[in-house]
């Protein structure tokens, strides 16, 4: 085992200790409340209207009994970074410093860098310490696939995510997205079992997974650009969540990117309503889809639920 491996896994182990499996839980037959995080936009920024809003479960429509907004300091919000992200985003440190010390106080923050499937977290899980927060980061350590698979650390990270800490979950992933032990990042290769259990893994967990593509040292071109880009928007669209930057090179500057995150967390609900696992076993995944007939809004969700979460 070498160092970086074993710092991971101490760093880990350390993080687990606290926490149980997001979604373990027992057989329950028939409906359960269940909770979704959906995303409203409208170009005058107005509220949502709960009364036109429809949600469907595997295609049935169910009734919705309630609809809250995330309210200032309620999500909760990991930053991952890739560890093997180029040394010059360093730059960008700044621009996440003030992020961090923008967001309401009390906002449970998570700092971890992505590094041999697992993350290790500088401020050991969750802080309300913004000031602490923004002293854990550091420049990536920029070795070349040293995170083995930014998937595999996504999934670390939601199967072991605190329950103690109520609230809606969010994930803001910085790397390349590349998933390298998919083989080929060809145009005709973008299958990839890894990067779909990730995916299921957060869904069940209810985390909205946003990122801002950045380049990882010691791997260029254009189709290692569309490959992990791909699976980013692949991941962000089936949790919720959103690919923050689509285009080639690394973003000069993050900081726009990180206002765009914090108006999505602005523009967040949480939908209450009865899903049924039918006679699927605990855990398996259902079918979501959220409509509203509001003029001039749109509503984003996730693509499926797992029966009986609840985030609040």
């Amino acid at each position: 085992m070498n160092l970086h491996r074993t710092a991971s896994f101490v760093a880990a182990a350390a993080f687990a200790i606290a926490v149980v499996p997001a979604f373990a839980q027992g057989p329950v037959e028939g409906p359960q409340p269940t909770s979704a995080l959906i995303n409203a936009t409208s170009k005058g920024e107005v509220p949502l209207d709960p009364a036109m809003l429809t949600v469907q479960i595997n295609g049935k429509t169910v009734p919705v009994q309630s609809v809250q907004k995330v309210g200032a300091g309620k999500a909760q919000i990991v930053i991952l970074i890739d560890d093997g992200l180029r040394s010059v985003f360093a730059l960008q440190l700044q621009d996440m410093s003030e992020f961090i010390m923008s967001l309401p106080a009390g906002t449970p923050v998570m700092i971890g860098y992505m590094r041999d499937g697992g993350v290790v977290s500088p401020t050991r899980g969750f802080t309300t310490d913004h000031k602490a927060a923004v002293d854990s980061l550091r420049i990536p350590l920029s070795s070349p696939g040293i995170s083995a698979s930014p998937y595999f650390c996504l999934q670390e990270l939601v199967k072991h995510w605190p329950t103690s800490v109520p609230g809606p979950r969010y994930v803001l992933m910085m790397t390349n997205g590349v998933d390298p032990y998919n083989g080929s990042t060809s145009i005709l290769n973008q299958d990839s079992p890894y990067v779909q259990q990730a995916q299921e893994d957060a869904q069940r967990a209810g985390v909205a997974v946003y990122s801002i593509y950045y380049g990882e040292a010691g791997m260029r071109g254009g189709r290692a650009n569309f490959s992990g880009q791909a699976y980013l928007s692949q991941i962000a669209e089936a949790t919720g969540g959103y690919s923050l930057y689509q285009m080639n090179g690394n973003p000069v500057s993050i900081g726009p990117y990180l206002d765009d995150f914090a108006k999505h967390i602005d523009e967040s609900y949480q939908v209450s309503f009865m899903a049924d696992n039918g006679r699927s076993k605990p855990g398996t995944l259902q079918g979501f889809k959220v409509k509203t007939t509001q003029p001039g809004v749109k509503v984003h969700g996730p693509e499926s639920v797992r029966p009986g979460l609840l985030l609040q």
